[in-house]
């Protein structure tokens, strides 16, 4: 416990944990500083401890503190990353975290990356991802490394994938260079991310990359792509959707049958059809009979 109460930070100097009517008297003085435009960023102990009291036990109080961090801004950040990396309460660093999200610099992206592939914390590690989608098209290439890393596990790979679709139209220009990448993973979290674009500010550059991917080589990366454009609702897509239910890959034919589905035209019924007639793969078979009745179905409920 004694590490907790007096946690010495890289920067130098300790703090103390405090009692909650000091913590609360803390805030509401750095509150009152705020307002009154008297508060000092160049106090490095002051900041220090108001980084110490976000692992008070009172979630509201954390969050307070977090939200007045987040205001002080820059000056705050040495004393968060320093939490972040080197805190032993993961409270402390899970909050840091959260409150790198809300201050948002590009500064805290190698603590952050750090923090998201080797914390032990899950929490710290998630807020941490957050924190490098709230950051932008900055953190995209350090999400990009990982992606296309051998080492992480998929579970890291899908939160990565996750920021990339959250940072979305912010950084579309890289996002579409990268739908080019070497790596399989690359191109299939980069497909989620264009998909993301494609549904806030539609245009015909994002559509024409997920219907390009459809013959990706990778599996991965055709079925992800059939996926995004179909809930989508993508009709011109559906010639190609058509052609990939051909693919001698079966998770293929799979996902053009669903995305079929769920764009649900009635020009699909009979490539369906035809498809189901030569179907070698039974559990593939189950979704094309599935697909063909949802669209009859859904073509029966519009003729009224």
């Amino acid at each position: 416990m004694d590490n907790i109460l007096n946690w010495e930070t890289q920067s130098g100097g300790s703090s103390v944990q405090l009692s909650q009517a000091e913590t609360d008297a803390l805030l509401e003085a750095v509150s009152k500083q705020l307002n009154q435009g008297s508060f000092n960023p160049e106090d490095r102990q002051l900041l220090k401890q108001m980084v110490e009291s976000l692992g008070d036990s009172r979630g509201m109080v954390r969050l307070s503190f977090a939200e007045t961090l987040g205001e002080i801004g820059k000056p705050a950040i040495p004393f968060l990353l320093d939490a972040l990396a080197n805190h032993p309460n993961a409270v402390v660093r899970r909050a840091a975290a959260k409150t790198l999200t809300l201050i948002a610099d590009p500064i805290a992206i190698p603590t952050l990356i750090r923090a998201f592939l080797e914390d032990e914390d899950t929490v710290v590690r998630g807020s941490s991802v957050g924190a490098l989608a709230r950051t932008g098209e900055a953190a995209v290439p350090a999400l990009l490394e990982i992606l296309a890393s051998p080492e992480p596990p998929e579970s890291t790979k899908g939160h990565a994938a996750w920021a990339l679709a959250f940072i979305g139209a912010e950084a579309k220009e890289l996002l579409y260079r990268e739908i080019s990448s070497n790596s399989a993973e690359v191109r299939a979290a980069v497909v989620g991310a264009i998909a993301k674009i494609a549904q806030e500010e539609p245009e015909e550059g994002a559509f024409s990359l997920l219907i390009n991917a459809l013959s990706d080589p990778a599996e991965n990366v055709r079925c992800e792509a059939a996926a995004a454009l179909g809930n989508l609702s993508h009709r011109p897509a559906i010639p190609n959707l058509v052609e990939l239910l051909h693919h001698a890959d079966g998770e293929s034919r799979k996902a053009a049958a669903l995305a079929l589905m769920k764009i649900g035209d009635r020009s699909a019924i009979e490539p369906l059809r035809t498809v189901l007639t030569q179907e070698p793969e039974a559990a593939v078979k189950q979704i094309i009979k599935l697909s063909i009745s949802q669209i009859e179905k859904h073509s029966e409920e519009n003729d009224w």
